[in-house]
């Protein structure tokens, strides 16, 4: 098992993560999901020992990475995929990695295969795309039969095949019983993948659990609503006692407009109509895992478009 504990990381005044606390169960593959910024590239440099916490207590089957005799045998990470020597080839960078580590030389041609990258073994890494260095980080983190997967971002330059066999990669590394802690800010393509989800924001918990959970809430129908008078149409909402929240003004609707979820658009029409209320639109639609998550992590992003700012250039 993986337990993040109080961890806390400070750069200066910069807070970075705020006494977060998780843990990962053993024989999952368990999203570790939030904005860009959010802290997660923090947490797993603190948790494999790269970046010294503030406070709190990472633990890897109990001990710190740091503490492990055999790290590599242990836990295998892809933290960047660029990480490499420019200069030396794919086989050569995980000849030196094995030597210097006590792996078995035959384990070289072995994740060489299983990541595909065979074929441009001897190709200097420094002319490699960025998916064949994500190839490579995996093959890497592979090399010492670990029983810990730790992968910042894997698919990140992947092509579609490429995110497919990630995905599949991951799976089966579970399916063995390793365990699996995979970073990423694609709800959808977790909901592929992850078994469980841990959720953070500016450092923090937001939300943490089965994917079951997550995928549950999406799906639900969602009604949409604008119309010219916009406190007479939020009046009208409250009195039917439904829940719905209030989208600010934008280029498509500069009154803004209302959401209503969970209910019919024949409903709520019906409602709008005997009350007499104008609308200009009244739609229906169904929210993905990806409207969830920016639910989720709405008053933890850093950054946004005005909504005054207009969608083209």
């Amino acid at each position: 098992m993986i337990t993040v504990d109080h961890l806390s990381k400070h750069y200066g005044k910069v807070q970075a993560v705020r006494d977060l606390s998780f843990s990962v169960r053993q024989g999952t593959v368990t999203g570790f999901l939030g904005p860009n910024g959010s802290g997660k590239s923090t947490t797993l440099r603190c948790l494999l020992g790269l970046d010294k916490p503030t406070s709190g207590t990472l633990l890897i089957d109990g001990k710190s990475y740091v503490s492990n005799p055999a790290p590599l045998s242990k836990v295998g990470a892809l933290l960047d995929g660029k990480a490499f020597n420019p200069q030396v080839s794919a086989r050569h960078h995980l000849k030196i990695v094995a030597a210097t580590h006590g792996i078995p030389a035959e384990r070289v041609e072995h994740v060489l295969d299983l990541t595909g990258i065979s074929s441009v073994a001897k190709k200097k890494v420094g002319g490699f795309s960025l998916g064949m260095s994500q190839r490579l980080g995996i093959a890497t983190a592979l090399l010492g039969d670990p029983e810990y997967l730790i992968f910042d971002e894997p698919v990140n330059g992947l092509d579609p095949d490429g995110v497919k066999w990630a995905r599949e990669l991951m799976r089966n590394l579970a399916k063995e019983g390793r365990t699996v802690l995979v970073s990423s800010h694609l709800m959808s393509e977790m909901a592929l993948t992850a078994d469980d989800v841990v959720i953070i924001g500016q450092g923090r918990l937001i939300d943490s659990g089965p994917m079951s959970k997550f995928t549950h809430t999406a799906g639900r129908t969602l009604v949409h609503v604008a119309g010219p008078d916009t406190e007479l149409l939020r009046q009208v909402l409250a009195e039917t006692g439904y829940d719905f929240t209030f989208e600010d003004p934008s280029e498509f609707h500069p009154t803004g407009s209302f959401i209503i979820p969970g209910k019919k658009r024949s409903e709520i029409g019906h409602i709008l109509h005997v009350k007499n209320v104008e609308v200009h639109e009244l739609s229906e639609s169904h929210s993905s895992l990806e409207d969830v998550f920016i639910e989720l992590t709405d008053d933890a992003v850093d950054y946004r478009v005005h909504p005054q700012a207009g969608g083209t250039l």
